[in-house]
């Protein structure tokens, strides 16, 4: 039963590893997304539109969703739009409404997300994607 207790607390721990040094020592964390510590917003914006543009399912779409939304930061209206048009692609009505929540939850007031809905009107007319709020509404 020890055992068992040990590996569940090693499991729950964070991928911790302490480097020996002459100073006390330093606890660092190894991260998968280190490969993309560096990369810009326009070198992110661009990855992610290409990665919209040839997904091709709703596994994919909503991966990339999921990976694009979980950065610090809140995607450009270009991956939006990549992201809405491949939603519809693969034939997802609501995950095309979800991008727009993710949205929502990702910026920082209610102007930003007005400017968002203004910028992709064209877009979400085009591809007949209504909001939640639109949904509820009608």
């Amino acid at each position: 039963m020890h055992q068992r207790m040990l590996a569940s607390v090693l499991r729950a721990r964070p991928a911790t590893a302490l480097l020996r040094t002459s100073t006390p020592a330093v606890a660092v964390r190894f991260s998968s997304s280190d490969a993309h510590g560096q990369e810009t917003f326009e070198a992110f914006s661009e990855r992610y539109v290409a990665f919209f543009q040839g997904a091709q399912d709703l596994f994919e779409v909503q991966r990339g969703l999921n990976n694009c939304f979980a950065h610090d930061l809140v995607p450009s209206t270009g991956v939006v739009e990549a992201a809405l048009r491949a939603a519809r692609r693969v034939n997802d009505y609501a995950t095309a409404v979800r991008v727009f929540e993710g949205v929502r939850e990702k910026v920082e007031n209610k102007q930003q997300y007005q400017a968002y809905m203004d910028e992709l009107k064209p877009v979400r007319e085009e591809l007949g994607i209504q909001t939640k709020e639109e949904l509820y509404s009608s």
